[in-house]
Order: structure tokens, then C-alpha cells, then sequence
């Protein structure tokens, strides 16, 4: 390096951060918020190829190059935008991978072999609870990257990528978009990161791009509003705590269903002119209100975060390629009784949400629940058993759809995950749902131990016989 200034060209760019990237830049150091996709390869990677790539993709998004600045002074979160990429994947081989391994192993983990938790399985949890955000108060974490790549050796046949993200800067359509112009690079695929990158541009952040009125709201209102959220709260019923003292971390679960399964369900759902995210949310408060053995005619009150993808609708509208959070959140809650069956109960769940989004509460509402979400992290004792719990579940209104098997096997990927972590501020559940190849596979993420592997475990199992019965019954109609 040389002790030349930098021309103005080379000089870093900055963007303040938006409203809701604020509050991740608040949730992510609690421990809600990283991002990761997690392939499993059964072919040797090349390593040049893949960080080539990687460099492409931060080169064509900005946003994946740049680097979370906090300012202690005034409190505030920005983007610093290095004019070149700098990622460098961090390789390990089959000893260190091991040593990872080996340390994922504690008492809380028990029954991992009773579920037959793989290496893969253990890796993406490993890299979900790496939290380089932790602590930007500390100069040393001081502008720190918001993307991190990462090679795993988990046996002479088998590795495992990861991608690590914060979430501010890569919801989940950011990731999956991601994922699939990295494997269309590294194939060889047609298109190019330049075609389907951002200009060279950061994109503002979402508020900036909320068409004009669609977030009006008067003072007024926005009091009631906020004071009901406040209220409804205080009535919530959570899932029972199995331990709300000890450190938390984000596990998984999966729940998976067969492609003649999946199209009965997409067919239950469209004869009915509902999304499967009502499905799966229903299915989840069942399973939930039976977890708790009450009596018959006892009710309780749960509540459903739906996540909605803006971009269509915002002014400029921007597509899946254009990377960061997007996303918006509607918030329903349900009484639920053991009488609840599962279509009726996902009609009222998607009507709920649909007419909460045709209010343009996604809009409105959005700088109250960013509010709300930043004062129960500042404050945890507004939670019950101060679990940081905001909702029982949390889905997204669309589900991802992905039919590109020849390109995995091209390129050896056996198998991937996308999610984030929980363990923070968030749901109990939160469901990061691909239908792939036409059969669902949901990757189910909860806090622990806040709730066990093993509760999680049967509750998911519940949902799935849930699900499988509704299957069964559409059968028995048709």
C-alpha cells in the first residue's frame, strides 16, 4: 500500500441506514438477524472459482461489500461502501471442521443422536450463532464486514459453503436471489452479476420508497395502534419455556413433505384462494395450543407475523436482484380452542392478513412495530419471562420455489438451507419455507434452550401430521 491519497473515485461512499434496517441493526447484535445459507457439496469446490464469484456478486451489490459502521457519538448505523470487494473465504480443513464438531456437542444437545442430527445440520447452526455484530460499541468491531464466506471439510466427500449475512442487508429474497446468481456464475450459467446487479448503486431503504400516502397515518391512530399492540401483548400466549435463564442460541428443525403431498396441499389451498402461509401458520397454532394439554373449552390468544416481499409495490419498484430488506411485517392474532380445524382455521389466518395488507398496514404499521421491536429489546422485562417472544410464529406470505435441480447436480449440492437466527428478539417458531423440485421443505428455527430440540422436535412432527390429515382429507372430498 502506498501512502498516496485514495482519488476520489477510490473513495469509500457512505448511506445512513434506514428505519428498519435500524432495528436489525438493533436485533442482530441480541442475536436475531444473521442470515445464512448453507450449501452441502459432494464434489470437491474450487475454492479460486467460488471466491471469483463471490467477488462478482460484490461487485455487481454494493451492499454486499460494504461494511457496518456505528457511530458512538450519535447512535447511528451506517453503510460504508469500499469502492473494491474483500471477502476471503475462511477455509477449514477435516481436523479444524471436526474440532467444530465436537464443540457443538453440550448438555443441552443430548438427544442430537436420538434425531439424527447431521454434520451439516450442526455446521448451519454453528455459522447462525456466529454473531460478528455482537458488540459495536467495542472499537474492535468497529466497521465490520456485513457478508462472510466460510468452507467446510466435513468428510473426504462431502464440504460444507456457508454464506453469513446480516440481515439488514439481505432479507430473504436478497438470499435467495444470492444464491441462485452464485450458482449461475460458478456453473457457468447464462447471465451475469452484472446483469442482475444494482447498478453500482446501495438502494435506498425501504421507507424511502414507500409510494406516496401509502403510509399516511394520523397522529391519532398511530397512538391507538401503538397502544393496542402494547395491550395485546400482555393477553399473548407463548409456547411453554423449558429454560429462560440460561444463554440462547438459534436451532433447527425441518419440516419436509413428499411432492404428491405438497401438490394436494397447494391444491387445498388454491381451491380455497389462500396461500400455504396460512396453512403452516394454522397448522403451527394447533400444534401449539395441543402442546399445552388444556381443557376443551379453554381459548387462547397467539399471535402470527406474516413477512411480505415490498419490491413490486414500492416507488421505484425494485426486483428480487436489487439486495437488502424489503420485507414488511403484518402482525394477526387468533383466538384459538381445541375445536380449531386446520382449513378453517388458515381461511381466517390468510383473511386476517389479507386485509390487514389490502389496509396498507404494512406501510402504516411499520414504523410503529420497528418502534415496539427496539423497546423490548432495550427493555426484555416488557416480554413474557423477559424471552424477548413477540410472536408464536412468524411465515412469509410467498413461499420459494425452486426447480433447478440439473445446475445442483452440476455443481454437487446435495443439499441447502437458507434461514436466519431467533435466539434475540422474535418468534418461537419462524418458518423459512422452499418448494423444491415440488415438495416442501421448511427449515423451522426457534430459540434455545429457551425451548429444547426435543419440544421443537414434536411439535414440528405435529405440524406434519396435521398437514398429512388435511392431505388425506382434501383426498377423501375429491
Amino acid at each position: 500500500m502506498s501512502g498516496e491519497p485514495q482519488s476520489p473515485e477510490e473513495e469509500p461512499r457512505t448511506r445512513p441506514v434506514g428505519g428498519t434496517e435500524y432495528s436489525w441493526c438493533k436485533a442482530v447484535p441480541t442475536g436475531t438477524g444473521t442470515t445464512v445459507l448453507a450449501l452441502l457439496l459432494s464434489k470437491p469446490p474450487d475454492i479460486s472459482a467460488i471466491q471469483t464469484a463471490l467477488h462478482n456478486l460484490q461487485n455487481s451489490h454494493p451492499i454486499l461489500r460494504s461494511k457496518l459502521r456505528f457511530d458512538a457519538t450519535t447512535r447511528t448505523f451506517s453503510y460504508l461502501i469500499p469502492p473494491a470487494p474483500h471477502l476471503q473465504i475462511q477455509p477449514f480443513d477435516l481436523s479444524s471442521t471436526a474440532l467444530i464438531l465436537q464443540s457443538l456437542h453440550t448438555p443441552n444437545d443430548d438427544d442430537d443422536h436420538h434425531y439424527s442430527i447431521t454434520p451439516f445440520h450442526l455446521i448451519l447452526e454453528h455459522e447462525l450463532n456466529q454473531n460478528t455484530w455482537h458488540d459495536p460499541d467495542n472499537p474492535l468491531y468497529a466497521d465490520k464486514d456485513v457478508f462472510f464466506a466460510s468452507l467446510y471439510t466435513l468428510s473426504e466427500a462431502q464440504w460444507t459453503l456457508t454464506l453469513r449475512l446480516h440481515t439488514s442487508a439481505c432479507d430473504r429474497a436478497s438470499a435467495v436471489s444470492l444464491l441462485r446468481e452464485l450458482l449461475r456464475l460458478v456453473t457457468g450459467g447464462e447471465g451475469t452479476a452484472t446483469e442482475f446487479g444494482d447498478n453500482g448503486e446501495v438502494n435506498l431503504g425501504i421507507e424511502e420508497l414507500i409510494p406516496a400516502g401509502k403510509a399516511n397515518k394520523p397522529f391519532w391512530a398511530r397512538g391507538v395502534d401503538m397502544l393496542g399492540y402494547s395491550l395485546n401483548s400482555l393477553r399473548l400466549a407463548n409456547l411453554d419455556f423449558r429454560d429462560v435463564e440460561s444463554p440462547r442460541i438459534t436451532q433447527m428443525v425441518k419440516l419436509q413433505m413428499s411432492s404428491n403431498e405438497t401438490e394436494k396441499l397447494l391444491a387445498g389451498c388454491k381451491s380455497r384462494g389462500i396461500k400455504l402461509c396460512a396453512v403452516l401458520a394454522a397448522a403451527g397454532l394447533i400444534a401449539g395450543y395441543t402442546s399445552k394439554h388444556l381443557p376443551d373449552h379453554q381459548r387462547e390468544k397467539y399471535a402470527v407475523v406474516t413477512l411480505t416481499d415490498c419490491r413490486s409495490i414500492l416507488d421505484p419498484a425494485l426486483y428480487s436482484h436489487h439486495l437488502g430488506f424489503y420485507h414488511s411485517a403484518i402482525m394477526n392474532s387468533h383466538d384459538i380452542s381445541a375445536e380449531d380445524k386446520l382449513w378453517e382455521l388458515a381461511n381466517r389466518c390468510y383473511t386476517s392478513f389479507a386485509n390487514a395488507k389490502n389496509n396498507n398496514k404494512h406501510f402504516t404499521d411499520m414504523s410503529d412495530l420497528n418502534f415496539l421491536m427496539i423497546k423490548a429489546i432495550d427493555n426484555p422485562g416488557l416480554t413474557t419471562s423477559s424471552s424477548l417472544r413477540t410472536t408464536f410464529i412468524s411465515v412469509f406470505e410467498d413461499s420459494v420455489i425452486d426447480d433447478s435441480n440439473g445446475m445442483h447436480q452440476q455443481l454437487g449440492l446435495e443439499d441447502y438451507v437458507g434461514c436466519a437466527s431467533v435466539h434475540g428478539i422474535g418468534p418461537s417458531i419462524g418458518i423459512f419455507d422452499t418448494i423444491r423440485n415440488g415438495a416442501l421443505d421448511c427449515a423451522c428455527v426457534y430459540p434455545s434452550p429457551l425451548h429444547s430440540r426435543e419440544q421443537m422436535q414434536e411439535l414440528i412432527d405435529h405440524m406434519r401430521r396435521i398437514l398429512a390429515d388435511a392431505c388425506n382429507q382434501l383426498e377423501s372430498e375429491s
